[in-house]
């Protein structure tokens, strides 16, 4: 049988002083005349009885109920998740909030009926964010709420955005390449991830480009080939095919994430080649494949636990200007690049 909860009734009584009083004084208020005596009989009988305060209540009071809310697509269910909410829960506690996380799976209905669901609730904030970084119009029911995009992005809003900082990674990817002596031969393969929904390429793709395009161009490096393709091992492996068939033996590949470089490394082994001897390999978003090919993958790595604490602390330290705050992609440097071959 489930203990009752101690109510600031039980605790005025023990401390033989009235309900308004008691609350005054665990409120912390001083706009009451309250002795100290009376305050530490109210404080020491709250610690007594174990008298938690009754939050739903509160929130009814001041409307503010100290819990924010996570909406997104389908980041919930990903690899990555356990680091974007791990980081989440971590600032909302931090700050003695609980953090509500749920997901719409893309569908609209779901994601209204889920909205509304936590206004009902009084939530004092949500992180708007999905599983990969674009572009997105904010339901209807968020317009006036107040709300952090997180890994996402939307042009006529008021609402402040994290993202990750994609395009200094793509100039640090060439960096590593630069570094290591490579100066011709080099590819790209993934492109800027053109499809028939985004022709013009996807975001993360665009802003990886647009970075190692700015530090090769500035070094008088220029890329020998891109293949537009998706992102999946397949894709690197038949690209990378084409490439070595066509007679075509490049010096270095960027691949736009880790499972193009796992294609890209079964298409080098068939043709007889060694990374990185023969052939350096530099990719994205550092994944658990990073780890397990070998030899181990320089990554630049998606920062997901960073990106979700960055969303819920710019949401709770009333951040409401319409800022876009690029979180830091660090390089994972291992043993797929060295220096060309002679």
């Amino acid at each position: 049988m489930s203990r009752r909860r101690v109510t600031m009734t039980d605790v005025a009584r023990r401390a033989g002083v009235s309900p308004t009083t008691a609350s005054f004084v665990l409120a912390g208020r001083r706009d009451m005349r309250i002795s100290g005596d009376a305050e530490e009989r109210v404080r020491r009988a709250a610690r007594e009885l174990g008298y938690r305060p009754n939050l739903t209540a509160r929130g009814l009071r001041t409307s503010v109920t100290r819990t924010v809310a996570l909406i997104s697509d389908t980041i919930a269910t990903t690899q990555f998740a356990g680091e974007v909410i791990h980081g989440a829960l971590d600032a909302a506690g931090a700050r003695e909030h609980v953090l509500f996380v749920a997901e719409t799976e893309g569908d609209p209905q779901v994601e209204t009926r889920l909205v509304e669901g936590m206004l009902d609730r009084q939530v004092d904030g949500f992180v708007y964010a999905t599983m990969y970084s674009r572009e997105v119009r904010l339901p209807a029911a968020l317009r006036e709420a107040r709300v952090v995009l997180l890994n996402c992005y939307e042009r006529d809003t008021r609402a402040p955005s994290v993202l990750p900082d994609e395009v200094n990674a793509g100039r640090d990817a060439a960096r590593v390449l630069l570094d290591a002596g490579h100066r011709e031969g080099v590819h790209v393969v993934g492109g800027r991830h053109v499809t028939e929904a985004t022709p013009d390429g996807v975001w993360a793709g665009r802003e990886r480009m647009r970075g190692i395009e700015e530090v090769l161009t500035e070094a008088g490096v220029r890329v020998d080939g891109v293949a537009e393709c998706d992102w999946q091992p397949e894709d690197g492996h038949r690209e990378v095919g084409r490439l070595l068939a066509a007679g075509t033996v490049p010096r270095a590949l960027v691949c736009l994430n880790d499972r193009l470089s796992l294609g890209a490394y079964q298409a080098l082994q068939e043709a007889g080649l060694r990374v990185p001897d023969d052939v350096s390999v530099v990719s994205f978003d550092d994944s658990d494949l990073a780890v397990w090919v070998r030899p181990r993958l320089t990554s630049v790595a998606l920062p997901h636990y960073r990106l979700g604490r960055t969303a819920v602390e710019m949401l709770l330290d009333d951040g409401t200007e319409p800022v876009v705050r690029r979180v830091p992609m660090p390089v994972m440097p291992r043993a797929s690049h060295g220096r060309p071959r002679a």
